[in-house]
């Protein structure tokens, strides 16, 4: 087994070394332009340069870096190191009751008590955050953010680089679109465009973007 490196030395990344450590899979370290101490017992070993001076075939990469409304740099760190070669393993904590019937792409991050339901797709480097819940036929998209307390009910597509606020509802059958980002608490019963945000109950268009 390949050992591992986080980037990144938040808050995120705390949570994820604390599940990775529980499953007694080996945490190299972590990079961080920060060094915040041992996280853990695992220590910084400074920016995200020092992942070059491992050889691809010999580590794995979590992504570390959560998000707040804005997947973009997460995005690039994934893309940046998937281009160099490496590979990035998914985080699953044991708490996650998610049915064998569901595809994980690589690099997502499920976290203590998320509910997958049957025949859902999970796109690479997405989060599915603290106590989500996530209906049968959903498909998330690369790159997206389940924040905690989100609930989709069945047949929801939520597409790339797109976040959805903590404890926001989709009904069935939406389509949320990429890039796009719903504001917390928000209930989404209409299809979202692209590229947009939106909040309130039920959900409205409140800024776009180019």
């Amino acid at each position: 087994m390949r050992g591992i490196i986080v980037i990144g030395g938040g808050g995120h990344a705390k949570v994820l070394i604390e599940i990775l450590l529980s499953q007694a899979r080996e945490v190299i370290g972590y990079t961080d332009f920060i060094d915040h101490g041992d996280i853990y017992g695992v220590p910084c070993l400074g920016n995200d340069s020092e992942i070059e001076h491992y050889l691809t075939e010999n580590i794995v990469l979590v992504n570390g870096l959560g998000s707040t409304g804005d997947n973009t740099r997460r995005k690039h760190l994934y893309d940046l190191y998937k281009e160099k070669g490496y590979k990035f393993t998914s985080v699953i904590h044991p708490s996650a009751i998610i049915s064998p019937s569901v595809v994980i792409d690589e690099g997502v991050q499920i976290m203590a008590g998320v509910i997958i339901q049957a025949d859902c797709y999970i796109g690479s480097n997405s989060i599915i955050n603290t106590r989500a819940s996530v209906d049968h036929d959903s498909k998330i998209g690369k790159h997206v953010h389940i924040a905690p307390g989100v609930i989709l009910s069945g047949g929801v597509e939520v597409e790339e680089g797109t976040h959805l606020g903590t404890g926001s509802v989709v009904i069935q059958g939406i389509l949320v679109g990429k890039e796009s980002l719903v504001g917390a608490g928000a209930v989404v019963i209409k299809n979202i465009p692209d590229r947009v945000k939106v909040a309130g109950v039920p959900a409205k268009v409140i800024t776009t973007s180019s």
